[in-house]
């Protein structure tokens, strides 16, 4: 499954430059592993940049972390970029 998601572009450079592997989320959505998500980054204002590199990059889900300190409605999941 794909998820497209929203992204803040202050997040998105740490994305970007591999310094930020991982994603907190409501688990709302059901992610899993092998999964794929698409970002859609965002200003502070929630205006879309398409112009930013990272917008439309597609990755793969490699790990989700429920439970073990996070509230039950959260979860942590790492990415890497699609090939």
């Amino acid at each position: 499954m794909t998820h497209e998601i929203k992204i803040n572009s202050d997040f998105a450079d740490a994305v970007l430059s591999g310094e930020k592997n991982f994603e907190l989320r409501k688990n709302d959505r059901g992610y899993q592993k092998g999964d794929s998500v698409v970002f859609r980054v965002v200003d502070r204002d929630g205006v879309e940049m398409t112009e930013h590199a990272l917008h439309g990059a597609e990755y793969n889900i490699t790990y989700v972390l429920g439970g073990w300190g996070l509230r039950p409605e959260f979860c942590a999941f790492g990415i890497q970029r699609k090939e």
